[in-house]
Formats: C-alpha cells, sequence, structure tokens
C-alpha cells in the first residue's frame, strides 16, 4: 500500500468492503466509534482527538454566557464577524493554504506564528493536515476521511473517527508525517515519543500553545470591550468549532452530484464552488481541489478572496516571501476553453 493508504488510524468499521465499495456505517456505529476514540483511559494515545474536543467543550460555557447576559446588536455583531469571517478566513489561510498545501512561503518564524495565533486557538494542525492529504488523494473515494457520500455524521465526527494519523506507523512512515508537518512549527516528537503518545504533536506543546492563545485573546478581548465582548468572541469561536466540522459535507454536495457547468470544473471529484463560504472565507471548494497549491482560490471577479487578499498584504509588507498564484492557468486550462466550446455550440 502507499504511504497515503495507511497514515490515517482506520475505523472499526473499514473504509471499504471486500468488493472496494465504501462503508457506509450506521449513526450508531459513528456514534459509538466516536466515545471510543475519545477514551483516554482506555489508551492515552487517544489524547489529541480528545483534546480537540475538550477544547470545544470549555468554549461553549462562553457562547451561553453570551446569550444570557451579553446578548445585544453590538455583541451579535461582532460574534458574527468573528466566527463566519474572521476565524473562517484564518482557517482557510493556516491551516488549508499553508500548514496542508505549503502555497506561500513565510520570511521567518515570528511571521509564520503571527499568523497561527491570529485568533482563538481551537483545531490542532495535525489533525488537519495528514487527513486533508489524504482527502486530495481519495475525494469522494473509499478512504477519504470525510467522505460526504456516507452521511452527515460520517463528516461530522471526522476529526476522531477518520482524520488521526495511525498508532502503529514504522520509523519510515512516521519521518514523512514529519515531513509533511516540519514547516509549521508544531513540536514533533520523536518516533519513540510517538509510540508512547500517537501523535505528530508533543501532549506539552499543544496545551501550552492552547492556554498561552486563549489567556492572550481573552486579555486582549477584555482590553477593548471587558467581559462582553470577550464571552461574545470565545462563544463565538464555539459556534465556528462545530460548525467547520459540517463544511467538507456541504463542500461536496452532500454526496450528491451538484456540479454546475461553467462554474464547477473540476470533475474527478464531487466538490463545489459555494457562494457563502467562498466570499466569508475565501473557500471556492471547486476552485481549489482544481488547484490545491494555490494561495488565492476565488479565480473569477465575483469570487471574493480574504484570505488571498491577507496572503498578497503580507507578501507586499515583506513578511511572505512567495507565494503560488493559478489564476492565469485556471482561465488558460478550463475558463477560456469552456467559453470557446460554447461560442462554437452557439454559432452552429
Amino acid at each position: 500500500m502507499s504511504f497515503l493508504d495507511h497514515v490515517l488510524q482506520p475505523p472499526s468499521y473499514g473504509w471499504q468492503d471486500a468488493t472496494g465499495k465504501l462503508i457506509k456505517p450506521t449513526n450508531k456505529e459513528i456514534i459509538i466509534e466516536f466515545f471510543n476514540r475519545i477514551n483516554i483511559f482506555k489508551d492515552r494515545k487517544n489524547w489529541l482527538p480528545f483534546f480537540s474536543w475538550f477544547k470545544i467543550i470549555c468554549l461553549i460555557p462562553f457562547f451561553f454566557i453570551f446569550l444570557t447576559n451579553y446578548l445585544s446588536w453590538w455583541t451579535l455583531l461582532a460574534a458574527f464577524v468573528y466566527s463566519m469571517i474572521i476565524m473562517g478566513t484564518h482557517g482557510t489561510i493556516w491551516h488549508h493554504r499553508y500548514c496542508t498545501h505549503g502555497a506561500y512561503k513565510f520570511k521567518n518564524a515570528f511571521w509564520r506564528f503571527f499568523t497561527q495565533n491570529l485568533t482563538i486557538n481551537v483545531i490542532p494542525e495535525e489533525i488537519y493536515v495528514i487527513s486533508h492529504h489524504v482527502h486530495h488523494a481519495k475525494s469522494d473515494q473509499p478512504g477519504d476521511p470525510y467522505n460526504a457520500q456516507a452521511g452527515f455524521l460520517y463528516c461530522f465526527l471526522a476529526d476522531v473517527n477518520h482524520q488521526p494519523i495511525a498508532k502503529n506507523l514504522n520509523e519510515q512512515d512516521y519521518k514523512r508525517v514529519k515531513l509533511l508537518m516540519q514547516h509549521t512549527g508544531v513540536s514533533a516528537n520523536t518516533y519513540k515519543q510517538y509510540q508512547k503518545w500517537g501523535s505528530y504533536v508533543t501532549p506539552a506543546y499543544a496545551i501550552a500553545s492552547w492556554l498561552l492563545n486563549w489567556s492572550f485573546w481573552y486579555f486582549a478581548f477584555y482590553l477593548m470591550g471587558g467581559h462582553a465582548l470577550a464571552c461574545s468572541l470565545f462563544g463565538a469561536a464555539a459556534f465556528w468549532g462545530v460548525g467547520v466540522r459540517t463544511f467538507n459535507y456541504e463542500g461536496h454536495a452532500k454526496g450528491e452530484d451538484k456540479q454546475r457547468e461553467g462554474i464547477d470544473f473540476s470533475v474527478n471529484d464531487k466538490s463545489i464552488n459555494q457562494i457563502w463560504p467562498g466570499i466569508v472565507a475565501g473557500e471556492w471548494h471547486n476552485n481549489h481541489h482544481l488547484f490545491p497549491k494555490s494561495a488565492r482560490s476565488g479565480f473569477k471577479p465575483y469570487q471574493v478572496d480574504l484570505a488571498w487578499y491577507y496572503i498578497k498584504l503580507l507578501h507586499r509588507l515583506g513578511a511572505v516571501s512567495s507565494y503560488r498564484d493559478d489564476k492565469k492557468l485556471f482561465y488558460e486550462r478550463y475558463h477560456n476553453p469552456y467559453l470557446q466550446a460554447k461560442e462554437k455550440i452557439n454559432k452552429s
């Protein structure tokens, strides 16, 4: 098997049956798998998926405090902008285009750290990055960790059930994991430590970076707007942290064929370009599947790409040393040929 065939920990119900068809587990099977995978008393190697959801649990009280104590027009607006636009765009900038695809490079570690911590820390880089490489290699096929054809819950709980790295990688394969992660600046376990903890990231780094990040942002928000603003934005982070887990199900059309001629050109998968995720987070998902290593995914004039604007701004400031922009290739390979073919049909 290739590296990407076995780098992720397979679920107990498996990826595919004996005939190679996608296994679609029942909701009960998915939920049982979820609780088994976050059981740190059963196996300490479950610590990272547990930690990922523990942060969400810690954020949820802020959401209810916001609703019951601080709900007003201005806190609602602040929470909306922070969850929908700021955190959504940051996820695209950091986790998606930099950590996974290396679409641009920072001048130095300071700007990498600055960008990493632009928002409240929610998603562990490791869980996102390695599984996303598999997603692109196996989009909408068995083994895709968030295959929309297996249903909503299959995607929603994928960060626990399907995305963590395998716990029994040999040393050579673990080195390949390190190669995919080393540019992120996340502190890595040695192979011996990986055998103990079952993760790339060290628990000490994960916990320390989480506590420092949350402490900084709560204090900063408090200085800007008191407990009202701090609780509202931490509550907004909870809303985003839950909502982002629904994206790939929606971004791959709920497993259906909903691609539109002249809009969605990546036809080897079910990804679609959606107006709302595109405008608020730069997630023109079908464009991204065409050119995954591009720092820009909003190719057409109406396709607003806030993540690209941030990357371009940092480049002009000298903080980003280089980037890849495939807009020209998009028009040359896909959009212009489509328009020319359509024109010929209209003339005939």
